[in-house]
């Protein structure tokens, strides 16, 4: 499928309903309103395609962006499209995705440093889901070092920092406890400290969850 293809299919995948909720959800005006099950459909259908990805990408529609994370080829990602890519980011799902991608590039560890670090709420929520996705994907590539220094600086800006990202440091906290076992009861203790994580979810019925408690409970899923 070439760009003008794939946004008729996207336009016609939409609803006047998703376009509502995503909206609720902090998505701009530029969108469709695909669920993800059509975007995932499409995912299927186009495969890899980085080419038409970055195109995808270009449209600054939601849709479009959001089908662009799936079939981008994270190996063919450079450090300066990453970054010229972040700037393009308004809304936090999509930020979510993207970093989702650039975990899986070369990066990944890079982009967590740098874009963790950043004032702006997009960029560092987006640095955080970057450690998060990588945790999950295969916790062997983050050293153990980085994350005991990166539960510190959670624990020390999480409160002041801003909202989108909050509730990916909340998100990087639970991921460190999840995967990377020998940490759990150092990151069980950094929530505690922490305590309760304040996060603005604007008119939808999203909720922040407790880090300790959901460490806790994935723990002990992986013990059945």
């Amino acid at each position: 499928m070439n760009l003008n293809e794939t946004m008729r299919t996207l336009k016609a995948m939409g609803t006047a309903q998703n376009v509502k909720v995503y909206k609720r959800h902090g998505a701009g005006d530029n969108l469709f309103g695909v669920s993800f099950a059509n975007l995932n459909k499409l995912k299927r259908q186009i495969k890899i395609d980085h080419e038409l990805a970055m195109k995808l990408w270009s449209t600054g529609n939601t849709d479009a962006m959001s089908l662009a994370t799936m079939i981008a080829d994270p190996t063919e990602l450079t450090a300066e499209t990453a970054d010229k890519m972040l700037k393009d980011v308004s809304y936090g799902l999509v930020g979510d995705l993207l970093g989702g991608v650039v975990a899986k590039s070369k990066h990944g560890l890079a982009k967590f440093k740098k874009w963790s670090k950043a004032k702006q709420d997009t960029i560092r929520q987006c640095g955080y889901s970057v450690l998060s996705a990588m945790l999950r994907d295969d916790a062997a590539q983050v050293p153990d070092e980085l994350c005991l220094e990166t539960l510190t600086r959670i624990e020390k800006e999480i409160h002041n920092s801003p909202n989108l990202a909050r509730q990916a440091m909340n998100g990087a906290l639970i991921s460190i406890g999840i995967y990377k076992p020998k940490l759990q009861s150092k990151a069980i203790a950094a929530c505690r400290r922490i305590g309760q994580v304040i996060v603005d979810h604007g008119e939808t019925n999203c909720k922040t969850p407790d880090a300790e408690s959901y460490i806790k409970k994935a723990a002990a899923r992986s013990k059945k």
